[in-house]
């Protein structure tokens, strides 16, 4: 009974990652797919409320908002994944440089990661973003090398528990040199935790994009990213506007749920100790 448990979770973590993976690249590919010309603007059907010809209804230009929904989603989709996989090597490579490394450096990184931790990201992200010239190359720049510090920790205490374990220590009798070591006792047991610390930064990274956006610093106005689309919204929503902001802000939020609850669920498989439970 407890195999068929297990079996029976496993299974459908698998069918909720193949659901998510075909959900992101359908709307990716929509995106992508959409002509500019679908989303140019229309001012005889301006400020059209939601009907079977437009879901979303139409924003103040008379742009179809669920069309310029799905080409904000691949912007975000295109930053989130980024800037995640980004952020990923780089903690895996500072938590293995602390860990492997000698005091003076673990000590500094630490100090570092620290530094990183205690200003907040949204500020920091503005910070680079502006710094860079706003856009999507600053914009990808900011989320890329502020989200890294929360997965550096836990590989740094990963590595640091691996280096005490006794198949670590029989190859070093054996004169296996450190950089076997690495390749073949370290990095394999750190793949778990970078796809899904590489899961867990996806929401948080759009999240991101999405309010440096909407706050005027990130991508530009021409762009129809979620963030901007929001901050149009907000000039019409007192005159009674509310699809332009309540339908874009439904579906980025959906997203971010539905990422953060695949990347729990595979931590729960992924992990030996909760695997157990």
């Amino acid at each position: 009974m407890r195999n068929k448990k297990r079996w029976n979770r496993r299974t459908r973590v698998l069918f909720y990652t193949v659901f998510m993976v075909a959900l992101l690249s359908a709307a990716y590919l929509a995106g992508l797919l959409i002509p500019e010309d679908a989303v140019a603007s229309d001012f005889m059907n301006a400020k059209l409320p939601p009907s079977f010809e437009h879901p979303f209804g139409t924003d103040s230009l008379g742009r179809d908002l669920f069309l310029r929904t799905l080409k904000g989603l691949s912007v975000s989709i295109t930053v989130g994944i980024s800037a995640s996989f980004i952020s990923a090597v780089i903690a895996v490579l500072v938590g293995v440089a602390a860990a492997v490394g000698s005091k003076r450096l673990d000590g500094v990184i630490c100090w570092i990661i620290d530094l990183f931790m205690g200003i907040p990201h949204t500020v920091l992200v503005l910070l680079i973003s502006f710094a860079l010239g706003r856009g999507l190359k600053g914009l990808l720049v900011g989320i890329a090398v502020t989200h890294w510090t929360s997965l550096a920790r836990v590989v740094r205490g990963e590595v640091l528990q691996l280096r005490s374990c006794q198949f670590v220590a029989v190859s070093r009798r054996l004169g296996k040199s450190s950089g076997w070591i690495l390749r073949n006792h370290l990095l394999p047991h750190l793949l778990p935790q970078f796809f899904v610390g590489l899961i867990l930064m996806f929401p948080h990274a759009i999240l991101h994009e999405a309010s440096i956006s909407f706050l005027g610093y990130g991508l530009s106005p021409e762009q129809p990213a979620i963030g901007i689309i929001l901050s149009e919204s907000m000039k019409y929503l007192s005159a009674g506007l509310w699809w332009p902001a309540v339908f874009p802000g439904l579906t980025l939020v959906l997203m971010v749920l539905l990422i953060d609850k695949l990347g729990d669920n595979l931590k729960r498989i992924l992990d030996p100790y909760s695997a157990q439970e």
